[in-house]
């Protein structure tokens, strides 16, 4: 038996695996996808009750459970483990979308196949936010990232081929960026070179990375991790990818699959890089600032559901990245807050979209009207997500955003207060595409004769949107239980260790 409750989260997703790999029937490829995902959602939860009582107990310590195993003893590596507030919080929001989309994909074409890949992908997801060892972290990035080709390109719609492609190349072109700041980090991570380590806890402590390599090493790994994140003009592939995938697969990459961006570049590129992170952080900010402004214009001019969501998911990771690179404790809260936020909403968007389109056949918003008083359910749903998105108090985008706002004005000079103002903005226009999409769709005369005879969600659709729901609102209700488990990531001792105030 592993006496770490943290290897769990891979172990579980393995054995789903090979059960799933001996199924002979759909029912038997549900069971394992609901039981599974079920066991990961209670195996969060009880890490969250066990987590904020050693956290009351000890409020210094950077990290718990932390555990680590020789693996390739000539390069030092390990398969390290360990968690804080953040990897606690991104293990929940990981486990409850996993749980939702299982039910969301109720009736795919060659189920089998489907969840297979499926928790392939959701198997790299959980060993991603688990590792403190860079590589074994970088090798669980990959094995999240390459079943995405098969996912959009075997059960996408549209141009799937074509937006599997440019997503896996954009996205691999990310990760050779990525591998050669990591190989950086791990040559200059102590003063010793028989001590060089991948181990994050060990780089921090050692601070030995000269402030000359930082200004390049910074660079590489934040836009490694920032093309995942959508950030501009390295965001093409999302729109695209977004649009073809199929709803759990859209539900799992825009709501966890992205949050590898803003998390590895939190984790491992300011925290790493603290010095470079305080003296290129404004080249960053123009670019993430362009992302929230221009994901949210994109959004008022796309009929297409999928790509107002998508381009959506740009302008909201954005805000995540902008947040970051404000380097203070109010608006990295936020930011967290808002890869929370966003991850539970989008979600809820997307699988709201598939269950419109499979019972409309289109994603035209032109071609659809009335559908509040034909599909009730789904369409007080759709207006409960919108209202997130645009930040309705009560709901989850409300707190995330305020969070980044007021924290990003605390700098005092003009050029982070001009560049929050005009994030600030991006409600507005959120506002516009929002109530322009629920207009279109949910109210006013019906299109299409033949809409009139379509039902509404069943009991496995409603169960994966009440499930996103009812998350949206905890956060958006009880905001204090999730601001205080993620500010004790920021205490004042990780703060020194890394040079932030």
């Amino acid at each position: 038996m592993f006496s770490n409750i943290l290897i769990y989260f891979v172990v579980i997703p393995i054995v789903m695996l090979g059960l799933l790999a001996i199924c002979k029937n759909v029912k038997q490829v549900r069971a394992v996808a609901v039981i599974g995902s079920s066991a990961l959602v209670g195996l969060s939860i009880y890490l969250l009750c066990d987590y904020l009582q050693l956290r009351a107990a000890d409020p210094v310590s950077p990290m718990f459970y932390v555990q680590s195993w020789q693996w390739f003893p000539d390069l030092n590596i390990h398969l390290a483990v360990g968690v804080d507030g953040v990897s606690v919080a991104m293990l929940i929001l990981t486990g409850f979308i996993v749980f939702a989309g299982s039910f969301a994909s109720w009736k795919i074409d060659q189920p089998k196949e489907f969840f297979l890949w499926l928790i392939l992908l959701s198997t790299g997801v959980y060993g991603f936010f688990i590792s403190i060892d860079l590589f074994t972290m970088f090798m669980f990035y990959e094995v999240a990232l390459i079943p995405m080709y098969l996912l959009i390109g075997l059960w996408g719609t549209g141009r799937k081929e074509y937006s599997a492609m440019k997503l896996t190349l954009m996205l691999m072109g990310g990760s050779a960026f990525l591998m050669l700041g990591l190989i950086g980090i791990y040559y200059h991570s102590a003063a010793d070179p028989a001590n060089l380590t991948w181990n994050l806890l060990e780089i921090v402590n050692n601070d030995a990375i000269p402030h000359g390599w930082q200004s390049f090493l910074f660079p590489m790994t934040f836009v490694g991790f920032g093309v995942l994140g959508a950030m501009f003009p390295f965001h093409t592939w999302s729109p695209d990818g977004h649009a073809c995938a199929p709803t759990a697969v859209s539900m799992l990459h825009a709501g966890v699959l992205m949050k590898l961006g803003g998390y590895g570049c939190f984790r491992v590129a300011i925290y790493c890089m603290p010095w470079a992170a305080n003296e290129l952080a404004w080249i960053f900010l123009i670019l993430t600032g362009i992302s929230v402004v221009y994901g949210a214009f994109s959004a008022c001019v796309q009929t297409d559901l999928k790509y107002i969501n998508a381009y959506s998911s740009v302008s909201h990771c954005g805000m995540v990245l902008f947040a970051i690179l404000m380097l203070n404790t109010t608006a990295m809260t936020g930011a967290i807050m808002q890869m929370l936020s966003h991850g539970l909403m989008t979600a809820l968007f997307f699988a709201l979209i598939g269950m419109i389109y499979g019972r409309t056949h289109t994603r035209d918003i032109t071609k659809m009207g009335g559908l509040m008083r034909i599909m009730p359910f789904l369409g007080v749903g759709y207006v409960i997500a919108g209202f997130a998105s645009l930040g309705l108090p009560g709901l989850s985008g409300f707190v995330s955003e305020m969070t980044i706002f007021v924290g990003s004005f605390e700098h005092q000079d003009t050029f982070h207060r001009v560049f929050t103002i005009v994030a600030c903005a991006s409600i507005v226009i959120t506002a516009v595409y929002i109530l322009r999409v629920v207009g279109k769709l949910l109210f006013g005369p019906v299109q299409d004769q033949h809409h009139l005879q379509l039902t509404d969600a069943t009991w496995f659709e409603r169960l994966s949107t009440v499930t996103l729901i009812v998350c949206v609102a905890a956060i958006g209700c009880f905001p204090n239980f999730f601001v205080e488990l993620i500010k004790n990531t920021f205490s004042p001792a990780i703060f020194a260790a890394i040079g932030l105030n």
